[in-house]
Formats: structure tokens, sequence, C-alpha cells
């Protein structure tokens, strides 16, 4: 895959009283060749990002949950720290359910959470290796009872098992099954569990045939898949792993998550 983005792990520990609300962090820079194509694939994950310009400058935006994938070309150099928000965290953290982050692009300061005006103003300040520490010192202390319930939700349909079966084993009703993932994560239960399969297609693409590839991941067949697949990346599975992609556009890339 063509990209002028490359996520890698941060070197840095996640320090495990931050993991209850930070999923994980990542660093992501830009090459120095404006027009060098790259992809954003679908994301079920808000993220804080901390971008630094080329000319220096360093700002926070909250990048919501992406549905579908995006196609561009660099038109300037960039790198940031990207911060993936946990499930059931937007809300305590930011001040808004996070249906209200999907598909968009917000500075941290025009949110109304007092967590995220403190967050605003110190992250855009705080070198990379200090942020764990700055982190610890912000963030609250407990979490909303259902977010122990919304995680046990995502780890049950991370791995594949069917809506219905998670709402009775979590021993709720598919409807609130699906208010609370609309105001923890963004998506309903489904759309979740569907951007979840693709994310899989793409991560396990060289292991083996369209067929068993389709099976591994849950789907009923290759052609539920390639249909599937289409929809959220906008070319079949083959097109997209041979480099026949959706022409790109001129955008920053670190704005959009």
């Amino acid at each position: 895959m063509t990209t002028a983005v490359a996520d890698r792990p941060l070197p840095l520990t996640l320090p495990l009283e931050l993991r209850p609300w930070i999923a994980d962090m990542t660093t992501a820079a830009a090459d120095d060749v404006p027009g060098e194509p790259y992809t954003f694939v679908p994301d079920p994950a808000a993220k804080l990002v901390v971008r630094t310009g080329p000319d220096g400058r360093r700002d926070a935006l909250v990048v919501g949950p992406r549905t579908r994938a995006s196609y561009h070309a660099t038109d300037r150099p960039a790198s940031c720290v990207r911060l993936s928000l946990a499930p059931g965290t937007a809300r305590p953290l930011l001040g808004v359910p996070a249906v209200d982050l999907v598909g968009r692009v917000v500075s941290l300061d025009a949110l109304p959470g007092a967590t995220a005006r403190r967050l605003a103003d110190v992250l855009p300040d705080t070198a990379p290796e200090d942020l764990s520490r700055r982190l610890a010192e912000l963030l609250p202390d407990e979490q909303p009872r259902s977010a122990e319930l919304l995680r046990a939700g995502v780890a049950a349909l991370s791995v594949g098992e069917q809506v219905q079966e998670t709402a009775r084993r979590l021993s709720v009703s598919e409807r609130q099954l699906r208010n609370l993932f609309t105001d923890g994560v963004g998506l309903s239960p489904k759309h979740y569990a569907r951007i979840n399969r693709v994310r899989h297609v793409l991560a396990r693409a060289a292991t083996g045939t369209w067929a068993d590839l389709a099976a591994d991941t849950g789907y009923y067949d290759q052609s539920h898949m390639t249909a599937d697949f289409r929809t959220l990346m906008g070319v079949p599975p083959r097109a997209f792993f041979t480099g026949r992609r959706p022409a790109a556009g001129p955008c920053q890339a670190v704005a959009r998550g």
C-alpha cells in the first residue's frame, strides 16, 4: 500500500491508569514529497490528535470515527501524535456523545467538556515523551458504570460475536445495546462490527485465499466480504490490494486522523 502517512507505535509505555481512557498512542509522519497518495481506512475510534504543522505550530484536534475510507494526496508535510479514545470516554472527556463526532474534525478547545478544555490548554505545549505523565494528571479518576458494559460489548463484537448473542449475554435488549454504542462509540453495534471485519480483511489480506479470509473474518461467503469491502473502501478487495483505488485529492493528512 502506497501511503504518505505511516502510523507506528509511540516509543512510550501507556501507563495502566490511562488504559480505561486511552486505547493506544501512535505517531504519524507525512513524507516530504507532496502528492504521494495515502489511504485513511474506516476506524470506529475517536482520537485526540496533537498536530505539528510545517511551520512548527502545534494544535489539538478531535477526529471522530470514520465510517468509510478516504483517499488523499499530501499537500504539506506535517506530523502528529494520535491518542485513540477508549469506548465510552467521549462524553465524560469531551462533553458530547460519540455520535456527534462521527465524520468530523473539531478543535479540542471548541468542545464543552471541562476535561476537554484542560487538555486543550496543555496538550499543544506538551512534548510527546511527557504526554503520559500529563494525561495522568488531567484525566478523571473514574469512568461511568456504562463504560464497562460497553467495553464488554466492543470486545465481543471485535471477535465476531453476533449482536443478538452479545445483547443476550450482557443481559440487555438489542435496543439498549444500540443506544449504548451510539452514545459511547458513535456507531450502531452492527456498523461497528462491519467496520471491524473490514479492518480484519485489511490486516490479513496476505495470509490466504479470499474465500478463506472471508470465513476467518466472519462473513457468510466471499461475495458478502467483497460487497462489504466495496461499500466501506470504495473498491473491491482485489482492486484495492493491486493499487486500483479511487483518485486521491489534496488534504491535510493529520487533520483527518
